[in-house]
């Protein structure tokens, strides 16, 4: 158990321009942490720190790709040069895709488990190194449901983060002999972001978060918790654990049943034609606002 800070945290957040980083950020910002904020794209990283230092927060903003693990590394540097040390570090991005795996993009498929499991890695590398060197600090990462469960023309998603629930495991053994370093992995259910609408897809019809949907503010609030008393595994959601029983323990129903739920209520009525999403690019400031991810970000 890990008791609140008595001086200012010090908090990386990666994925911090929209969705759970953004409302992640917005929750530091009231503790009175001091943030270092990265995403792809730099307007919508200014737009979120506009936010945190009207709530009180002293902002650094540092855009970075989690694809290209070489811009991390400022990430780190910027932290300790403003505010000394990093105590935590939550990564939150992801992309997603939609479609049967055959009618992914080798290249799509490929760049979402870059960014969602090969990037999540390349910052392990860098807080870990980090979190050595000061002999404390708590990494958390950003799972979901879908990293214990499957689901039809989500493949490349579910392969990400089946494999950074592995990860998280492994970190986890690796740093027993840190006490004060803690790995810890936050798992939602459904939660109203745009990742849904910014997937790339090739489904034909755009996807949304199946119900009963979280706020990215509920969320938040349980990595907070979780920075004040790091644990394994969080999870967040009414119906997640449910979900994970019927697929474990009843798989012949479980697989009777998803794939209808999920054209039913994963994907929307609203016919796409088939692209990239923000796979390879970040979506613009507009396209990242909050809003509901069933209908367009307005």
């Amino acid at each position: 158990m890990q008791d609140p800070p008595t001086r200012p945290r010090v908090v990386v957040i990666t994925g911090a321009s929209s969705g759970i980083g953004r409302a992640s950020a917005l929750s530091f910002a009231t503790t009175g942490a001091h943030l270092v904020l990265s995403a792809r794209s730099r307007p919508a990283l200014e737009t979120v720190a506009t936010a945190c230092r009207e709530r009180g927060a002293r902002v650094e903003v540092i855009p970075a790709d989690l694809a290209r693990p070489e811009t991390l590394d400022a990430i780190e540097e910027t932290a300790v040069r403003e505010f000394g040390r990093i105590d935590v570090w939550v990564d939150t991005a992801a992309v997603m895709a939609y479609g049967r795996f055959e009618d992914v993009p080798a290249d799509v498929f490929e760049q979402v488990v870059r960014t969602d499991l090969l990037g999540a890695a390349a910052v392990a590398r860098v807080a870990l190194r980090r979190f050595r060197a000061q002999r404390r600090g708590t990494l958390i990462f950003g799972g979901s449901l879908l990293g214990t469960i499957a689901t039809p023309y989500t493949s490349a998603y579910i392969t990400s983060k089946w494999g950074l629930r592995g990860l998280v495991r492994v970190l986890q053994l690796e740093t027993r002999d840190a006490r004060d370093i803690h790995v810890s992995l936050v798992a939602p259910g459904a939660v109203d972001t745009p990742i849904y609408r910014n997937a790339a897809n090739f489904a034909g019809r755009i996807g949304r978060p199946p119900p009963p949907v979280d706020s990215p503010a509920k969320v938040a609030r349980a990595i907070v918790r979780c920075a004040d008393h790091p644990r394994p595994v969080v999870t967040v959601g009414a119906t997640s654990r449910l979900i994970r029983f019927g697929f474990v323990a009843t798989p012949r129903l479980y697989d009777a049943l998803v794939g209808p739920l999920m054209r039913f209520a994963g994907l929307s009525r609203e016919r796409v034609a088939p692209h990239n999403g923000n796979v390879f690019e970040s979506a613009s400031a507009e396209e990242v606002r909050q809003g509901r991810a069933s209908r367009p970000q307005t």
